[in-house]
């Protein structure tokens, strides 16, 4: 299984600690417009369009930053159709590939880890740190859904969803990790009807996406985690896949249990 990549957002999450411990353990619903009712839910399917996949062999970083980018130019012609025919923002994003993404950047503490990639709302740039172990086996579809993924805070941070996470409230950690949560596992949906849009990929088959749904690894806490468990990260990817429409990704609106 793939490790759980860094997808770190660059805005701070503005908190109430008030609290006592039953409320801690208690699921709150979020009520901010922005999140539960944004415009992206009622757009419709994401366009259908073509994408080509170019060639990595295994652990050539070279051509894995190059991957990336020819999928970056395809999720901005997707996203930029989708958005402006729905009258939402629509921006193009930055990339930057580093050997090493500093640990202060965009105002976040870093990782140790070989490969991660972080998006900074302040700049709009994305950051990948490619290594071996995202290019151990390039055919596994992990980096379509890494990129696909980063570019999901891009359209959160475009469509309002960035900054209304940033000031909802919370009432302990548990409430806090919950709204960490629905935050990643949005990323992880939009990603899912990204690919359907563009899918079927040439050469590619059923058998290599089924291959790639056994690999994203969530926290090993649980529902005390701020990624999601396994089932659940791998849960809303095929929620996205199978309809090919951000409206079915409104993670903020769902039930607690669906986001454990």
């Amino acid at each position: 299984m793939k490790p759980l990549m860094i997808l770190t957002m660059a805005g701070v999450l503005t908190a109430s600690l008030a609290g006592t411990a039953a409320a801690e353990s208690a699921a709150y619903p979020v009520k901010h417009p922005k999140l539960i009712a944004n415009p992206l839910y009622e757009a419709g399917p994401l366009p259908t369009t073509t994408c080509a996949e170019p060639r990595v062999k295994r652990h050539n970083v070279k051509q894995a930053r190059a991957y990336v980018d020819a999928v970056i130019a395809c999720l901005e012609t997707t996203w930029q159709q989708h958005l402006t025919a729905a009258g939402l923002p629509y921006a193009p994003v930055k990339v930057r590939h580093m050997d090493r993404i500093p640990k202060s950047y965009c105002g976040i503490a870093g990782s140790n880890e070989a490969s991660q990639a972080w998006y900074c709302d302040k700049t709009r740039t994305l950051a990948f740190q490619i290594g071996k172990d995202w290019t151990d086996d390039p055919s596994d579809l992990w980096l379509l859904h890494t990129t696909a993924s980063m570019y999901g805070y891009h359209v959160q941070n475009l469509v309002g969803v960035a900054d209304a996470y940033d000031v909802i409230t919370y009432r302990g950690k548990a409430e806090e990790r919950e709204q960490d949560r629905r935050n990643h596992l949005q990323v992880a949906c939009l990603s899912g009807a990204f690919i359907k849009s563009v899918w079927p990929l040439e050469g590619r088959s059923k058998k290599d996406w089924g291959y790639f749904l056994t690999l994203p690894n969530g926290d090993k806490e649980g529902k005390y985690s701020s990624y999601g468990k396994s089932a659940t990260i791998r849960s809303w990817i095929k929620q996205g896949f199978a309809t090919g429409d951000p409206g079915s990704c409104n993670t903020w609106a769902a039930a607690s249990s669906k986001v454990l």
